[in-house]
């Protein structure tokens, strides 16, 4: 969130690494910072993203990935666990220079898809995402599987649900606005 209030973007394996010293007091050997950054490519998928998305594209919905990573990681991401079907692209905040949450990541997001913010709808499972996605002028779902309870200083989302299978559901039932 630092470097986002700066306005600055460093690659996500960087700045995972430094979190991971900086929590062990700068004393977890360099190989275990490597092996635990390894493992990021091997994580599944949640059960849930599976259904959301295949509810979204039985919809007719096009699907991206917005990603503080690399679009390259997300891809891979996508390709190992049997999503990548269902997305059409991965865009990483890179692109804007800048980690969301500012408004510019957003964005260019929907730059990227070639429509104006107001038909761009952000899914996650971090409020912070979703505020910063609100105060762009998108539409926002929140899934409460990681946070259990969106935090009342942020803007709220238009959609909440359980999983991202409920909040695609939710975001299909709002009305159309053209």
């Amino acid at each position: 969130m630092g470097l986002s209030a700066a306005g600055d973007y460093v690659p996500f394996p960087d700045v995972a690494a430094e979190a991971l010293r900086a929590v062990t007091g700068y004393r977890l050997p360099e190989q275990d910072v490597e092996y635990i950054l390894a493992g990021f490519a091997e994580l599944p998928a949640h059960p849930d993203a599976g259904p959301a998305m295949r509810t979204l594209a039985d919809a007719g919905v096009r699907v991206c990935c917005l990603t503080n990573g690399s679009a390259e990681a997300t891809a891979a991401f996508l390709a190992r666990t049997g999503l990548e079907h269902y997305v059409e692209r991965a865009i990483s905040a890179a692109e804007a220079g800048t980690w969301k949450p500012p408004a510019r990541v957003y964005h260019h997001a929907a730059e990227v898809l070639g429509l104006p913010p107001a038909q761009v709808a952000l899914v996650a499972v971090h409020a912070w995402d979703c505020h910063g996605a609100k105060q762009a002028g998108l539409i926002t779902g929140w899934a409460s599987r990681l946070e259990g309870r969106y935090g009342s200083l942020f803007a709220p989302a238009d959609v909440t649900g359980a999983d991202l299978a409920e909040v695609a559901g939710g975001l299909l039932a709002l009305p159309a606005t053209n």
